[in-house]
């Protein structure tokens, strides 16, 4: 994988917020392949990312915004909010089915799939809690874009619960389609060129970690973070509000749109 930028969003001493490309992964894997913190050294340096220390998580396919520690005392400070729940995320999903609902709570235990360890699965009898709530961005047809908060902080979670309610991501190589979006799809008389081939508008996660909020004052510092999504994850739903029958008028809140597309909070 090619080292490109990775967008630094906030930093001062105690912590770096990042914005996560999708395909890297935040610790060493089978792959062998870069991890986040060779991305990171290129920028700020051997003896910086050497201080850091990893306060959550995101897969390694979902993009967006990260927070790591410089020092100790910080990595605890910013885990126990995760911890003690002081910390709001939300995530922007493109999903398959039909959304009935504006809003909706998914309260279903998730565990480890036994036949496939690196799975997760809804586990009524052993899993532990997990809950998700969801909000309706916008309702596109065959698609729609929602917003994301997982109340707790389980492997997969989302991924788990969404189609656990009907509601797959469009995009899931692991619990879904791993066909990609294309615009022939939607977008009404598509034609090609002679010799055209069609390209996929995006291929991978349609999950992005948008935005994370403290619910407890920082102490000079943002209360909010916001992770822009990347350019193909902008340009489908971009291309999915112009080409559905309502239009703009998708969206359940018209300001949502931009906000999204500026990066702007929601």
């Amino acid at each position: 994988m090619r080292k490109e930028a990775v967008e630094i969003i906030y930093r001062d001493d105690d912590i770096i917020v990042v914005n996560k490309p999708a395909g890297v992964s935040v610790t060493k894997d089978r792959s062998g392949q870069p991890q986040l913190v060779d991305f990171l050294t290129e920028q700020i340096g051997d003896e910086t990312t050497a201080k850091l220390r990893l306060i959550h998580r995101l897969d390694k396919d979902t993009s967006g915004v990260m927070i790591l520690a410089f020092n100790r005392a910080a990595q605890r400070e910013f885990a126990n909010y995760f911890f003690e729940r002081k910390v709001k995320k939300t995530y922007l999903a493109i999903v398959k089915g039909a959304v009935i609902e504006i809003e909706g709570v998914i309260d279903v235990p998730i565990g480890r799939n036994r036949k496939n360890t690196e799975l997760m699965r809804v586990d009524q009898r052993n899993g532990k809690e997990s809950v998700t709530q969801w909000r309706l961005l916008a309702d596109f047809g065959l698609l729609a874009l929602l917003a994301v908060n997982p109340l707790t902080g389980r492997t997969h979670q989302i991924r788990v619960h969404l189609p656990s309610t009907g509601l797959p991501l469009a995009i899931d190589p692991l619990y879904g389609s791993k066909e990609p979006i294309m615009l022939s799809e939607f977008k009404k008389g598509y034609q090609l060129g002679r010799f055209q081939e069609e390209k996929p508008l995006i291929e991978r996660l349609t999950l992005h970690a948008y935005q994370i909020e403290f619910t407890e004052p920082q102490r000079n510092r943002p209360n909010l973070f916001v992770a822009r999504l990347d350019k193909k994850f902008a340009a489908t739903i971009k291309m999915l509000t112009k080409h559905n029958p309502k239009g703009p008028e998708a969206f359940e809140n018209s300001e949502d749109f931009e906000k999204i597309i500026e990066g702007r909070a929601i």
